[in-house]
């Protein structure tokens, strides 16, 4: 058997390999950023890289009290100028402050997605807003698509934006509470973006409906398109929280949903295939289900990142750990059972409820996320970071759209 390493809070755990595989892929160390107390958690962290001399990553994550659903407070930053060596302290984001408005509701930006822009040099931050009568009990009445936007030269941070949708998609129904929050987008080299979207079509049923929205950013503004496919279920909540790759000259899409996980494969980005549920290369369903997957693409692999049934974990809520990573076959469009490996492993604590990945260099990968306690049973989380360091230097070629 080959040998590869998973480094957890500081002790080198051994796991074998596949005996198929020549040499293991990646090395993984796991690292904790950041530590929250009492009712000052710190929850949804995700990474964009600001490419510079030096490079620099800042991290987005949100003050959460833990003692209920969604107590989503103020949002805060952390950075690295030293490829993850050392972070900075915790920075409030002034402009983003959770803030009582004139009609008796708190407003605050919640699951927020922070990614470099290229073609106009600034991070575009994309999530929803959240919404809290008297500033206790949560409205989705009042989620938006919301955006934020950082300076290229201060830092700071802009104001919350929400982006304009037309009055109806195409069976002209009307886009009930749209949002983009736990997503994944595709910038193309025009500049365009891909920006996953999901929203109800019907006040009365919580289906949602997930499509992928072409959308122009100028560095300030961020406008509609147009969209393609519209994909639901009718069952439970539909499919939401999408996530999109560009990978081979194809597109891939993968939607939570209540009971299980769905994917579908398209030719432009915005039409897709029909959908099909996730499973394994051996038929059986994957197991992930009532939360979010994201992708990760290295040289000419496609990567799945998830969590699951089945891993002696049903003390976790949703079995939202261990946080696992498994090649995906773009042509089957399934997991590779074989190829599965833990990226950071089950500590009492979910840690699958808002994560996030970002390429750092042609070297490394960093998937990044914060822990929830089972039953809210420690009264601290962690931020916590799996850094993959490859075998193979990125060649850049095979996510080009």
């Amino acid at each position: 058997m080959n040998i590869w390493f998973f480094a957890f809070a500081g002790l080198m755990i051994a796991a074998t390999s596949p005996a198929a595989e020549s040499q293991p892929a990646f090395r993984v160390d796991v690292s904790t950023l950041l530590t929250g107390h009492g009712k000052q958690f710190f929850t949804q962290s995700r990474g964009a890289l600001i490419p510079g001399t030096p490079a620099r990553v800042v991290v987005t994550t949100q003050e959460t009290d833990p003692t209920g659903a969604h107590g989503y407070a103020d949002l805060f930053t952390i950075e690295t100028v030293d490829n993850g060596r050392t972070w900075s302290s915790p920075q409030r984001i002034d402009s983003l402050r959770r803030t009582r408005l004139p009609e008796g509701h708190d407003l605050v930006m919640g699951d927020v997605c922070p990614q470099w822009h290229a073609a106009t040099g600034r991070v575009l931050a994309t999530g929803k807003t959240f919404g809290f009568l008297g500033g206790t009990t949560e409205d989705r009445g009042l989620e938006r698509v919301s955006y934020s936007v950082r300076a290229p030269q201060s830092g700071e941070w802009s104001e919350l934006r929400v982006l304009t949708l037309p009055a109806s998609d195409h069976e002209g129904r009307p886009f009930l509470e749209p949002n983009s929050g736990c997503h994944q987008r595709v910038d193309l080299p025009n500049g365009e973006i891909l920006l996953p979207i999901r929203y109800r079509k019907d006040a009365k049923v919580r289906d949602y409906t997930t499509i992928v929205a072409r959308c122009r950013f100028d560095g300030e503004k961020l406008t509609y398109v147009e969209h393609g496919s519209e994909f639901t279920i009718p069952r439970e909540r539909g499919l939401y929280e999408p996530s999109i790759t560009a990978f081979g000259g194809r597109y891939f899409v993968t939607m939570r949903a209540d009971h299980s996980a769905f994917v579908a494969r398209g030719g432009d980005g915005l039409n897709y295939d029909p959908f099909i549920e996730w499973t394994f290369d051996d038929g059986k369903v994957l197991g992930s289900y009532n939360t979010q997957q994201h992708w990760l693409t290295h040289n000419d692999t496609l990567y799945l990142v998830y969590t699951r049934r089945g891993a002696n974990n049903d003390h976790v809520m949703r079995h939202r750990a261990p946080l696992f990573i498994a090649e995906v076959d773009a042509v089957r469009l399934c997991v590779r059972r074989a190829t599965e490996r833990i990226l950071i492993a089950e500590s009492n604590a979910d840690i699958g409820g808002g994560f996030g990945v970002v390429e750092v260099s042609p070297g490394e990968t960093w998937v990044i996320t914060s822990e929830i306690p089972t039953k809210r049973s420690r009264d601290f989380n962690r931020v916590l970071m799996a850094r993959l360091t490859w075998a193979e230097p990125n060649r850049l070629f095979s996510k080009s759209p």
